[in-house]
């Protein structure tokens, strides 16, 4: 084999490899992202049904309920639509009504929102940016009345 064919075999060999290890790594991110959504794009299947997601909104005043053990559903909203959720776990001491939380897991089969994970606002003054941005969207909407999801 002439030394230009043995050049061209090894620059060949080592695209087809980095375009693998590129492959790979773009493959391994995807599944490891956790996208956020508010209960307005939930509501208008925008958010994955057999995927990881976060949950982003208000958790709505008298809709906590506490059942068995550890298990807790409440109701995330955005002001627009509402999202049932149910998480066993012991909740962050910051979890309250009325106040911004992000809840990560996946939809289940019966509409209601398994959470995995449950994240509450941390001082008075904060709010997670894509929960801000989902209730500002819902307000400019001017949308009056809820819908349940």
């Amino acid at each position: 084999m002439k030394a230009r064919h043995k050049r061209f075999v090894f620059l060949f060999i080592g695209m087809a490899g980095l375009g693998l290890a590129v492959w790979l790594l773009l493959n391994a991110l995807d599944s490891n992202l956790s996208y956020f959504f508010s209960p307005t794009e939930v509501a208008e299947q925008k958010a994955p049904t057999d995927h990881v997601y976060r949950l982003g909104g208000l958790v709505e005043s008298g809709s906590v309920q506490r059942g068995e053990e550890l298990t807790v559903r409440f109701v995330v909203t955005d002001m627009a639509h509402r999202v049932n959720v149910e998480y066993t776990g012991i909740l962050p001491d910051l979890f309250q009504e009325g106040q911004g939380v992000i809840a990560q897991g996946r939809m289940g089969a019966d509409g209601v929102f398994v959470a995995e994970e449950v994240l509450a606002k941390h001082d008075e003054n904060y709010m997670p940016p894509e929960v801000a941005s989902a209730l500002e969207k819902a307000h400019n909407k001017g949308v009056s009345g809820m819908q349940k999801l």
